[in-house]
């Protein structure tokens, strides 16, 4: 029986230099179950040493990685600093190591949690080591997939470490599983013990059939070469269509021109960058009044003519609308955090079929090493004062 992934034969992924990036896209629902329990076992530990800085009105939680890792905080920051009682922000390692002292505060008690795929990037590092400086008070959460990385042997005052399975650990140049568990194992970091044990197969099903079930849509719009595509979502879709943006640059080596913004957000400005050589996929909110805004932007957009598609990536399809839209079944009443894991499927499945189409080996698609897996380059300068 012929192996495939994302319904391609091994072989033929092997020789085009996909496979690592194919197989790590389609392993995603298996390893979410997997980080589900890995987590609800350490969920004692994880309560003790979270609930100090996260029970505190006068403490901070601040949710940090580069590039894609940064954008797991965005999507997470808005949900979480309504759950607890600390002011939960996304601050990358880039900010941090680049201007410490305007997000780090000495005198209030801090929880930075470290996302790190390899665990090595540099600016992850000395964000850590920036904190340890500058803050009085300081514990490390650090959400990785590298056990052998910086982030998971930290020599610090108090860290907990996340280490997710080793498959999450991608080997492809782009990140996918390792986005998707460690946002899904900070999720449940910060969730009361058993609050998404009726959530986890729900959303791990939904990503599955979007990988299965929607990728020959998903193929035969990339392989219509569009010159620029746009991904719109509002609250925490925010940081989803930035991530959704990164993946599609990454992939097709900066050949597609992206942009990524909120729906009401496009109108002002952005929406110049639409041109007739577009599609604009919109990450669509289950909330009621969200989506509203959400569809008068899509019914807008659609009446200008411009765009060549708009697509609905959604879970509340609207008649009239079906041929257009992306549909995922069964996660009608989810609450939207559910569908950050879907909704970057399509995005991730999109962007490795773009790849392909543009002839582009998506498990290393920048060969010249301009850009690299572990970024490299990084001068890092003594803090002053």
């Amino acid at each position: 029986m012929t192996t495939e992934f994302l319904g391609i034969p091994e072989s033929e992924l092997a020789a085009a230099k996909a496979l690592a990036t194919a197989r790590e896209i389609e392993q995603q629902p298996r390893m979410l179950v997997r980080t589900h329990a890995l987590v609800a076992q350490m969920h004692a530990e994880l309560a003790a040493f979270i609930a100090p800085v996260a029970g505190n009105p006068n403490a901070r939680v601040i949710l940090t990685g580069a590039g894609t890792s940064a954008y797991i905080g965005q999507c997470l920051a808005p949900l979480l600093d309504r759950q607890v009682a600390a002011r939960v922000d996304a601050v990358p390692t880039t900010d941090i190591v680049g201007c410490p002292r305007l997000y780090l505060d000495p005198e209030l008690p801090l929880l930075l949690v470290s996302f790190g795929r390899s665990g090595n990037s540099p600016e992850s590092l000395a964000a850590v080591d920036l904190a340890e400086k500058l803050v009085k008070d300081v514990r490390h959460l650090v959400v990785t997939c590298n056990p052998k990385g910086g982030l998971a042997n930290l020599d610090v005052r108090q860290a907990l470490t996340i280490q997710l399975p080793e498959e999450t650990h991608d080997e492809s140049f782009a990140m996918t599983s390792s986005f998707s568990c460690m946002m899904y194992a900070t999720l449940a970091a910060f969730s009361a013990d058993g609050a998404l044990d009726a959530r986890i197969g729900p959303l791990a099903n939904a990503m599955a059939r979007v990988i299965a079930g929607k990728r020959k849509v998903l193929r035969t719009l990339a392989e219509q070469k569009f010159e620029r595509v746009v991904y719109l979502g509002s609250g925490l879709f925010q940081g989803l269509a930035r991530e959704a943006t990164l993946k599609l640059g990454e992939l097709t080596n900066g050949a597609v021109a992206t942009c990524f913004d909120s729906p009401l957000g496009f109108r002002h400005g952005p929406k110049t960058f639409v041109s007739e050589r577009t599609v604009v996929f919109v990450f669509v909110s289950n909330d009621p009044l969200t989506c509203r805004y959400d569809h008068d932007l899509i019914d807008e957009l659609r009446r200008d003519g411009r765009a060549a598609h708009v697509v609905e990536v959604t879970a509340r399809p609207r008649a009239g609308h079906l041929a257009s839209s992306i549909v995922l079944e069964g996660m009608e009443q989810a609450p939207d955090a559910d569908l950050l894991w879907p909704y970057i499927a399509a995005a991730q499945v999109y962007a490795f079929f773009a790849s392909r189409a543009l002839g582009l080996a998506p498990d290393n698609p920048n060969p010249q090493g301009l850009v690299n897996r572990v970024v490299q380059g990084v001068t890092l300068h003594p803090l002053e004062g």
